[in-house]
């Protein structure tokens, strides 16, 4: 049986370079919502409900609203570009569940701490975190309904940020404003490798 030659190039499929981002933050400060507004997939959630034993351990002021929480992660995915998707990991919040954060932040390229101005302090936990590991982060305060606003630079005073991290706002309910959060994040990473690379 004769086959016809065909000169036509077949282009190989390239699979897209996988990365993984860490969403972290205090109780109650919107990472399952953030999450949720930027993923492409339908997300995985490990919420339970709050019980009263729960809520004796945990400070809920300011988010006494909230009825569940995250025991174990969140987990999302977005497409950024056709060779570049994230992976999004969120966080429990909890200072009890820190031992959860060592086995989520392996292989990260960096975080993003979301920020609550009512509980600023709830932060702190991640950002001692990720800079005692040297991984990447940026701050991005989730604008909070009748939330009182502050400056950008006021946050970064606050939290004792090194200047070359970024500090933005958002609103995590917005996909549009979460995908602005991702890209400034990566940008820093990229930035961030380089300087130490120059170090290095």
């Amino acid at each position: 049986m004769d086959y016809e030659r065909s000169d036509q190039r077949i282009d190989e499929v390239v699979a897209p370079t996988a990365v993984k981002v860490l969403i972290a933050g205090g109780f109650g400060v919107g990472k399952t919502t953030l999450v949720g507004s930027v993923s492409e997939t339908r997300p995985l959630r490990t919420e339970e409900l709050l019980t009263e034993v729960g809520v004796a351990v945990d400070d809920v002021s300011g988010v006494e609203g909230k009825t569940t929480t995250t025991v174990a992660m969140d987990f999302g995915r977005i497409t950024v570009s056709k060779d570049l998707v994230l992976y999004l990991f969120g966080t429990p919040g909890q200072e009890r569940f820190l031992f959860v954060w060592d086995e989520l932040s392996l292989g990260a390229l960096g975080a993003v701490v979301l920020a609550d101005t009512r509980r600023l302090a709830d932060c702190f936990p991640s950002i001692d975190y990720f800079e005692q590991r040297g991984t990447p982060f940026i701050v991005a305060v989730n604008c909070f309904d009748g939330a009182r606003q502050y400056a950008l630079d006021e946050v970064q005073l606050a939290l004792n940020l090194d200047p070359e991290v970024p500090v933005v706002l958002c609103d995590a309910r917005q996909r549009q404003s979460g995908k602005e959060v991702l890209i400034t994040l990566l940008q820093h990473a990229r930035g961030h490798s380089k300087r130490t690379a120059v170090v290095g």
